[in-house]
C-alpha cells in the first residue's frame, strides 16, 4: 500500500468519530447565560402568598393587628378619663356645682317641645348626604388616577367623577340645610338648639363632667337638650357646616379663576386647610352621636328622630334601621358604572 492510500484510508476510519462528537463540543461551549432560565420567576408568588394582598400598605392580619391594638388602646384610655372624671367628682366644690348647675337650664315657656315632620326629613337626608359627602371627599383626597372625568357641557375644567359626585351632594346638603335653617327660625325651634343664656356654660361643663363619669344626665330631649347638647348642635348647624360650604366653595369650579383680588384676599391654601378638620370635626361628631343616641336610651331617641313621638317602642328603630339601608345601598351605589349615566346628563364624561 502506498502511502497516499494509507493516508486515505486512516482519514475515512477517523471521520465517523468526529461527527459523533460535534454535538458534544456544541454543548460544552454554550455560556450559561444562554441556557433556559427556570429559577426566578416561581419565587414572586411563593413571596406574595405567603405576605398576603396588601391593603393600602398593610395586609390583612396587619391591619387586624393594627385594628386591635387601637381598640384596646381606646377603651384603656376611656377607662383613664372615666377614673380620672370620678376623682374630679371628688374634689371640693365639685359637688356643689354639679348640684347648681345640672346640665340644662330652663327655656322660656313658649318653646314647643317634639321634633315636626321636616326635623324629621332633615335628619335622615343630612345622615344620607353627610355620609356619602364624607366617603367622595376622602376619595378625592386619596385618589391618585380618577376611574374617569366629567367635563362641564359649556366648557371648563375637566375634573374627577368623585369630585363631580362631591360637589353635587354638597349643593343638595346646602339646599337641605338651607330649608331647615328656614323653618327652624319660623316655626321657633331655633331656641332649642341656639344658646340664650350664660348658664349654657357652666351647664354644658357639668353635662361633660356627668357623661365622663358614665353617670348619664337626666335626658329630655324632647322637651329640652341639655346645654352640651345646645352648643355642640349649634357648632354643626350654625358654625361648621358653613366652614364646610364656604370652604369647599374656594375649592370647587363654581369660584372664579380670574379674580386676583379675592383669590389674595381669600387664599386656596387656607380653605385647604380648613376643610379637612372640618371634615374630621363631622366624623367624631356622628361617632359621639350615635354612640349617644344608642347608650342613653335607644329606642326613645330614636322615636324622637325619626318617628316623631316620645313614646318608647320599636316605629323610630324600624325608621332608622330603613334610614340606614338606603344609605347603605347609596355608598354601594356611588360608583363610576353608575354615576357616568347620571353625570352624563350635567356634562361629557370620559376614560381620561
Amino acid at each position: 500500500m502506498t502511502a497516499e492510500a494509507a493516508a486515505t484510508a486512516f482519514a475515512a476510519s477517523e471521520a465517523p468519530a468526529v461527527v459523533s462528537q460535534a454535538p458534544t463540543v456544541r454543548a460544552a461551549v454554550v455560556p450559561p447565560a444562554l441556557a433556559p432560565a427556570k429559577v426566578v420567576a416561581p419565587n414572586k408568588p411563593a413571596k406574595a402568598t405567603a405576605e398576603g394582598k396588601l391593603y393600602r400598605s398593610r395586609t390583612v392580619t396587619q391591619w387586624t393587628k393594627f385594628v386591635a391594638l387601637l381598640a384596646v388602646g381606646a377603651v384603656a384610655a376611656a377607662g383613664i378619663l372615666v377614673l380620672a372624671a370620678r376623682g374630679v367628682t371628688t374634689l371640693p366644690g365639685v359637688p356643689e356645682f354639679l348640684q347648681r348647675y345640672p346640665g340644662t337650664y330652663q327655656l322660656p315657656d313658649t318653646t314647643q317641645s317634639g321634633f315636626p315632620w321636616w326635623a324629621q326629613w332633615a335628619h335622615f337626608l343630612n345622615i344620607f348626604l353627610i355620609v356619602l359627602i364624607i366617603r367622595s371627599g376622602y376619595q378625592v383626597r386619596t385618589e391618585q388616577k380618577p376611574p374617569a372625568f366629567w367635563t362641564p357641557k359649556r366648557g371648563g375644567k375637566k375634573i374627577s367623577i368623585n369630585l363631580w359626585l362631591h360637589q353635587l351632594l354638597d349643593v343638595l346638603w346646602l339646599v337641605t340645610g338651607f330649608i331647615f335653617v328656614v323653618l327652624l327660625f319660623a316655626s321657633g325651634h331655633w331656641i332649642r338648639i341656639v344658646p340664650t343664656s350664660w348658664e349654657a356654660v357652666p351647664n354644658a361643663l357639668s353635662a361633660l363632667l356627668q357623661y365622663m363619669t358614665l353617670d348619664w344626665p337626666v335626658e329630655s330631649g324632647w322637651v329640652n337638650y341639655n346645654s352640651l347638647q345646645q352648643i355642640m348642635y349649634f357648632l354643626v348647624v350654625f358654625i361648621a357646616a358653613p366652614l364646610a360650604a364656604i370652604t369647599g366653595v374656594r375649592m370647587s369650579e363654581f369660584w372664579p379663576k380670574n379674580a386676583k383680588r379675592l383669590n389674595k384676599i381669600y387664599p386656596v391654601e387656607i380653605a385647604r386647610a380648613i376643610h379637612f378638620p372640618t371634615m374630621v370635626f363631622f366624623v367624631l361628631f356622628i361617632l359621639v352621636h350615635v354612640f349617644l343616641v344608642f347608650a342613653t336610651g335607644a329606642l326613645r331617641n330614636l322615636n324622637h328622630m325619626f318617628g316623631g313621638t316620645d313614646v318608647v317602642n320599636w316605629v323610630g328603630f324600624w325608621l332608622f334601621a330603613a334610614a340606614m339601608a338606603i344609605t347603605i345601598a347609596g355608598w354601594y351605589a356611588a360608583r363610576p358604572l353608575l354615576l357616568a349615566p347620571i353625570a352624563k346628563q350635567f356634562g361629557q364624561v370620559s376614560s381620561r
